[in-house]
């Protein structure tokens, strides 16, 4: 050992550098990141501008970008700008990404000149910044950096502002940039640069412009990023019907899709019940050998819980073998909402078994099978040891849960005495359970009273007031029933249409009250008023035919 403690230093071939490089590559824990850092130092590789950002994106790719900016900061020679888009890198995708942005700014006084890999490196950990305030203020200083260096017409740092400026909300200032770049040839061929706006349309909940800006694309440059932007868009915003129509257009234009764009059609399924669809995904799930990635299992259990499947959900789930917290909930949640509670109280049983901990969506769905299942007492004492011993503190959502499983159980007076319990104001959700359980048991004063604070909450919802008819119409008050429906004529308030979907050979169809543009119109509404017709005679309706109708649009 030499004096002061350092290593002997020994030269080291190109050779033992190359199979150093390649054993960084294959590092899978911290113990190797170690060993070939100390191979490194031994070596005085651990100073080389080359090898060194290897060494930082291992420790960046298995999430130890701590290390990784401790082996930088340890660096005694001048850092070269390719080490220092390195751990800009590795800071911008880890917890702290403000000290990406510390350390781009650290370029400058280095004497460093920003390249074209280093902003879009140091916007993406913009995007990861809080609150949007902060994202849009150091968002626009860097971009005027670009604009200063002239940086501003690359196309990779185009596509990083417009996606830093969407992700902060400044789609408008997004759309600015792409409408400046379009009249040049380079940008009009550049799919990255598309895909980013169409995805910050699509992701702000702005599909209609998502879908025009798509068709305006030269359809020889759009790839499954594309289309994948626009069907997860559709299914964001609960346009599931659109979304499935855009993939199997993609399937017509033989783009093959991948791991993302599948989760979104099998999320667009399980909304409208596609059955038949989802199990077409999953065959070529199958059929493709896509990689079993737990949320693709996640997803297909889903979409058969929703779809009315539970069987093929739970042959799904025992066949996933590496079964995460959400893998569990989904599951119970789906033999929650077929109404079985006990099951889900199994399942649930047995998450615990093998030492899943729940989290706070679980007890959701937990509560939600004891409120289907009615099971009081359960529902009472899971609410308890969510907080004792589980340590998880209750949020409206669960106070919600039990509301609703008091009032579904006909526990009308201790629902409301939580409600003013609670450490929160009750949301319209809330009320519109009590409103729901006061028309399935018939207590009209409770009913008013959730009525009269939806009515603040929600003052255009139409449902609430159909509710509280409907309790007054099972109690024989037909004359406060139809008050209620003169006051919403009085108020403006429009009954929202009803919306339903079932799927027949292959091809979903959507219904929606009042309207008449479905090409079998005519039979179905030739069954309808055989249906009425029937439950008339049969002593099941009160009311006209016309004034059910008058309602129903």
């Amino acid at each position: 050992m030499r004096s002061g403690g350092e290593l002997p230093f020994h030269p080291i071939s190109a050779e033992v550098v190359s199979l150093l490089r390649l054993r960084l590559r294959q590092c899978s824990n911290l113990k190797h990141i170690e060993q070939a850092h100390g191979f490194m130092v031994a070596g005085g590789l651990h100073q080389d501008n080359r090898t060194l950002p290897r060494l930082i994106q291992a420790c960046s790719s298995l999430g130890f970008s701590d290390y990784a900016y401790s082996v930088f900061t340890r660096t005694h020679g001048q850092p070269s700008i390719y080490l220092y888009n390195t751990i800009i890198k590795a800071k911008a995708l880890s917890p702290s990404p403000s000290h990406a942005i510390s350390l781009y700014n650290r370029i400058q006084l280095a004497a460093l000149r920003p390249d074209t890999y280093s902003f879009p490196f140091v916007l993406k950990a913009v995007v990861r910044l809080a609150p949007p305030q902060v994202q849009r203020l150091v968002g626009a200083q860097i971009h005027c950096h670009i604009i200063g260096i002239g940086f501003d017409m690359d196309a990779s740092v185009l596509t990083a502002l417009i996606h830093m400026y969407s992700s902060c909300g400044c789609v408008s200032d997004a759309r600015t940039l792409f409408d400046g770049a379009a009249a040049f040839a380079f940008a009009f061929r550049d799919v990255a640069l598309w895909n980013a706006m169409i995805a910050g349309y699509a992701k702000s909940g702005d599909v209609d412009n998502a879908r025009h800006l798509f068709e305006l694309m030269p359809p020889r440059i759009r790839n499954v990023i594309s289309w994948t932007a626009l069907i997860a868009g559709y299914a964001q915003v609960d346009r599931p019907h659109e979304a499935i129509t855009v993939f199997r257009r993609m399937q017509l234009e033989n783009v093959q899709p991948d791991e993302i764009s599948m989760l979104a059609a099998l999320s667009a399924c399980a909304h409208l019940g596609a059955l038949h669809l989802g199990e077409w995904i999953h065959n070529y799930i199958e059929k493709h050998e896509f990689r079993k990635l737990v949320s693709l299992n996640n997803a297909l259990i889903d979409m058969y819980a929703k779809s009315g499947n539970i069987t093929k959900a739970l042959q799904v789930f025992e066949n996933t073998k590496c079964k995460t917290v959400v893998t569990w909930t989904t599951m119970i949640a789906g033999l929650a909402l077929h109404g079985l509670g006990r099951e889900a109280l199994e399942m649930f049983a047995q998450m615990e078994r093998v030492k899943i901990k729940p989290n706070d969506i679980t007890f959701i769905a937990i509560l939600s099978a004891c409120s289907h299942g009615r099971l009081v007492e359960i529902g009472h004492w899971y609410f308890s040891i969510m907080v004792s011993k589980y340590r998880i503190k209750p949020k409206i959502v669960h106070y919600g849960c039990m509301i609703d499983l008091l009032a579904r159980a006909g526990y009308l007076q201790e629902a409301h005495e939580l409600v003013r319990q609670m450490p929160f104001e009750a949301n319209a959700a809330i009320w519109g359970s009590l409103l729901a359980a006061s028309n399935i048991h018939g207590d009209a004063e409770l009913g008013q009273h959730a009525l009269q604070h939806l009515i603040m909450l929600e003052p255009h919802n139409s449902g609430n007031y159909a509710l509280l008819s409907n309790v007054y119409g099972s109690l024989g008050r037909w004359d406060e029933s139809g008050m209620l429906r003169k006051v919403m004529r009085d108020t403006g308030v429009k009954k929202t249409p009803g919306r339903s979907s079932i799927e027949v050979n292959n091809r979903v169809h959507e219904f929606i009250a009042g309207d008449k543009s479905h090409f079998e119109c005519t039979r179905i509404y030739e069954v309808l008023y055989k249906i009425f017709r029937q439950l008339k005679l049969a002593g099941h309706l009160q009311q006209d035919f016309g004034e059910l109708l008058e309602f129903a649009e």
